[in-house]
């Protein structure tokens, strides 16, 4: 195995192992990986090996994304971690409390799109002047009215 650049204690994982034990396809894995949020090391035989810590980075990262916060924000914090361990404890911490901010955000917007939606009831189109939704104060009144505005910006 090639020496890596970075400690391994226990030894490492083959990628089909991590998947089965993290519960994510390989494919996902070879994902995360173009995307800098885990990294392999290479055998001799040029195969992927797993530090032991890759498989509480996953879980961090599948957490992660099932509260919404985007792939990019996963991996600018996970940059700040330590790549010779697996995330602890204390660091779920500090990264839950770097991703509450936009979470309370995203929950602030959502409700009042959700409060929103009752205006739209009887439009159908979504084009009328006064959607709040489609149409706040009347943006896009000077290109006229109708239903064909949902086609032109691909909705």
């Amino acid at each position: 195995m090639s020496k890596p650049d970075f400690p391994v204690p226990g030894g490492t994982l083959s990628v089909g192992e991590v998947a089965r034990r993290s519960g994510v396809a390989v494919s996902t894995l070879h994902f995360y990986e173009t995307k800098g949020l885990i990294r392999s090391l290479r055998s001799d035989g040029n195969q992927r090996r797993y530090p032991r810590g890759v498989l509480r980075r996953v879980a961090v990262i599948k957490v992660a994304q099932r509260t919404g916060i985007p792939l990019a924000a996963i991996r600018h914090a996970l940059a700040h971690l330590p790549q010779d361990r697996a995330p602890s404890a204390g660091d779920w911490a500090e990264l839950s409390r770097t991703w509450r901010a936009e979470l309370d955000d995203r929950i602030r917007r959502l409700g009042q799109l959700r409060d929103q939606l009752d205006d739209c009831i009887g439009c159908g189109c979504l084009s009328l002047t006064a959607c709040p939704l489609r149409n706040p104060a009347d943006a896009l009144g000077a290109q006229g009215a109708g239903p064909r505005l949902l086609e032109s910006d691909g909705a």
